[in-house]
This record gives C-alpha cells, structure tokens and sequence, in this order.
C-alpha cells in the first residue's frame, strides 16, 4: 500500500512559479508510473502529467506543455512537478497517483494510489 502526500500548493500571481512535490511511504514508487491531475471547481478531474517508472517517459497535457516540468527521485521516494508561466485556468486541486504499471499512461482509472492534494491557486 503507497501513501502519498503532496506539498507546495499555494496562491501565485499569474505568469509566477510553483513547485509541487509528492512524497511516498509505505512503499517504494520505483517500480511504479507516477502522474498529476488536476481539478478545478465544478470539472472533473483532468490528466496533467506522467512519468514512467525510470523516469524515461514522460507525457503532458496539451494545456501545460511547455510550461510544466515533472522529474522523479526514486532514492527518495519523491515526484515532484514544476509549473512556471502560471495561468489562471491552471487553478486547482492538484493530485499526485501512482499506477500499479511502469508505463505512463494518461488515463485516471490507469491509477490506483492517490494523494489528498494540495491547492494551488493562480490570480490574475
């Protein structure tokens, strides 16, 4: 059973920076896809981005590409995602997932171990 704990949330102003980090415990994420999602009020739940187990493969939504960063430290058991040129849209509650596979895959159901998420907020 994984555990996972995100970090770093917060309130930016639009065009800043943010870096969010997921540590895991309970089990070791080195076998494991790792990813972000997102929620805004009143969506669902949307694909942000994900990592392969060596880090090796990485896939990004459309609307974040370019402007956010996802690496993995498997030694320590962390993900972490850096999100520069923040935008309004991109306000959410932002969720790290672990897969039971060690490909990365983009789909929610793809992942079985989920964090409580951490807020972040983009004011314009």
């Amino acid at each position: 059973q994984v555990q996972l704990v995100e970090s770093g949330g917060g309130l930016v102003q639009a065009g800043g920076s943010l870096r969010l980090s997921c540590a895991a415990f309970g089990s070791t994420i080195s076998y494991y896809a790792m990813a972000w999602f997102r929620q805004a009020p009143g969506k669902d739940r949307e694909f942000v981005v994900t990592i392969s187990y060596d880090g090796g493969e990485t896939e990004y939504a459309d609307s974040v590409k370019g402007r956010f960063t996802i690496s993995r430290d498997n030694a320590k058991n962390t993900v972490s995602l850096q999100m520069n040129s923040l935008k309004s849209e991109d306000t959410a509650i932002y969720y790290c997932a672990a897969s039971t596979t060690r490909i990365a895959r983009v789909g929610l159901r793809e992942y079985a171990y989920w964090g409580q998420g951490t807020q972040v907020t983009v004011s314009s």
